[in-house]
């Protein structure tokens, strides 16, 4: 990546979420996940100040900020919750990451299929009258 886009800071950040706020939100999961994880963060209690002073602080290496893991992408994604159905995820690491993030959320989907369903079984019933109605004489 060209230097002035470094310097702008155009593709380089990360996203820290703190998973005991409950109000805490994440960035958008993308494909691209796989190559650094660093969109989505999970904060471990990394001390800035002693990573800038010695980064390789074994006790702070410990509380690094982590990335998340398939099964936490599927959980943001809306494929499983903690406490409910669980599936094998049969596919590398890379390839999840890949899956979860080229996704729809799926209450989300859900929710807009929900509101649909009136409406396509109108056109449906209507197609049929139409049918009904076309093959028959009056």
């Amino acid at each position: 990546m060209p230097k002035k886009h470094q310097a702008k800071g155009n593709g380089f950040g990360f996203g820290m979420v703190n998973p005991n706020d409950p109000h805490s939100v994440t960035r958008t999961l993308s494909a691209r996940y796989y190559k650094d994880g660093a969109e989505i963060l999970i904060d471990r209690g990394w001390d800035k100040a002693l990573g800038e002073k010695d980064f390789d602080d074994p006790i702070n290496q410990q509380h690094r900020p982590r990335r998340l893991t398939p099964r936490e992408c599927a959980r943001l994604m809306g494929f499983e919750t903690p406490q409910g159905y669980s599936f094998r995820i049969p596919v590398s690491d890379t390839q999840a990451y890949r899956q979860f993030g080229n996704s729809v959320v799926v209450p989300a989907f859900a929710a807009v299929a929900k509101l649909l369903l009136p409406r396509i079984q109108q056109a449906v019933a209507r197609r049929q009258s139409e049918a009904v109605n076309d093959g028959c004489p009056q």
